[in-house]
């Protein structure tokens, strides 16, 4: 029997997700023009998933990319099990690395707005 996959198929999937690797793209630029390397995008894990994670120097930020028309949907779109599931990802990647001890973290949100620059977030929580 074949499978069902009306999910791939449909439209508006379809256009979320090419807007939100547009979104995406747009937030790695902007940290790349802040001199931030991207060291991963997309960062999968079996607790969680991260969108983008950067490092300049010895500071490495967790960031959770967000489309939306306006910037506080962006931000109330970051729900606290939304933070969860980041930080337990964060975790994840940090015990990855060997330099870990040494360095800092935080948790940051941009958000894409139509027609304006990235708004960034620091240290959000």
């Amino acid at each position: 029997m074949p499978r069902n996959n009306s999910r791939r198929t449909d439209p508006k999937r379809q256009r979320a997700y090419r807007k939100g690797r547009r979104a995406e793209w747009v937030a790695t630029q902007y940290l790349r023009l802040l001199g931030f390397r991207i060291l991963e995008r997309r960062y999968k894990t079996p607790v969680g998933e991260i969108d983008l994670i950067a490092r300049k120097g010895d500071l490495v930020i967790f960031v959770e990319v967000k489309a939306r028309s306006n910037v506080q949907t962006a931000l109330d779109s970051v729900t606290r099990t939304a933070q969860q599931r980041i930080e337990s990802a964060a975790s994840w990647w940090l015990s990855q690395q060997w330099d870990a001890a040494r360095l800092s973290w935080r948790f940051d949100v941009i958000a894409i707005v139509p027609l304006k620059w990235p708004i960034h977030f620091r240290d959000v929580w």
